[in-house]
């Protein structure tokens, strides 16, 4: 049988490699797109006096006489009752000093009530153990630094254990008939919210109403800023729709 012989396939023809794509250098994206410019905002347009004026005249006539509601019978027992009502409401120092009161209306009755039994009499007001031990030791200080009378200056009442400046100025005002300006959680509010006086501190807030304010509101100015702020200027929900001055209240917020 003949030998069969097999030709060897050709070769296969060689594959050209693709060419490689030229690298193109793509842009670096940027750190951070440009934020928009914010709109600048405007300060609200400052009050002039005839306004201020117009304001406290609106707040005399719908209340001419305007009183505290802390409940109290002499100098000290308003001092008293100021220094009890930090972080608390003026409702609830009420509710508790009325027995108080008739049994201890004097720094010396105080001191002889003492400090437990003190306790007992304010326990449902926040933080009373501590407004207890003021209250003792201011009660002693009053005695033997002041002859039992509650002083008469700023800088002698911020020396009495428990009382800071606003008590200061809540004593100076009502029991001694100073034109000074306390400036609490709704003077602050009312204060910034309105435009009357901005202030990012109380003490801001309280020379900026003294200082806009005239000489014939004083007496009463900071009674009628806290009941507004209390009963209309709400902080949450404030009353714009009865309110007095809202035609005058630079809030850009108010809703009406």
């Amino acid at each position: 049988m003949a030998k069969i012989t097999r030709k060897p396939a050709p070769p296969k023809a060689a594959v050209p490699k693709k060419k490689a794509k030229a690298a193109v250098a793509k842009p670096k994206p940027s750190a951070k797109k440009s934020a928009p410019a914010k709109k600048s905002l405007k300060a609200p347009k400052p009050w002039t006096p005839a306004e201020v004026r117009e304001v406290f005249s609106r707040f005399r006539a719908a209340n001419p006489e305007p009183k505290g509601e802390l409940e109290h019978v002499n100098p000290f027992t308003l001092l008293v009752a100021v220094v009890l009502s930090a972080q608390a409401t003026d409702a609830g120092v009420n509710k508790a000093t009325r027995a108080l009161f008739e049994i201890a209306d004097t720094p010396q009755k105080m001191l002889d009530l003492g400090e437990e039994r003190l306790r007992e009499y304010i326990k449902t007001i926040g933080l009373y153990r501590t407004k207890a031990k003021n209250v003792i030791a201011l009660s002693a200080k009053v005695l033997s630094d002041f002859g039992g009378e509650v002083p008469r200056t700023r800088a002698e009442i911020e020396s009495l254990p428990g009382a800071g400046r606003k008590t200061a100025n809540v004593v100076l005002n009502m029991a001694f008939g100073e034109h000074t300006m306390a400036v609490d959680t709704h003077v602050f509010r009312v204060g910034n919210r309105t435009g009357l006086a901005p202030g990012k501190t109380p003490l801001e807030v309280e020379l900026g109403l003294e200082k806009v304010i005239p000489a014939e509101f004083m007496l009463h100015a900071h009674h009628w800023l806290i009941l507004h702020g209390r009963y209309t200027c709400l902080a949450r929900k404030p009353r714009c729709e009865v309110c007095l001055i809202n035609d005058l209240c630079r809030w850009s917020e108010k809703t009406v």
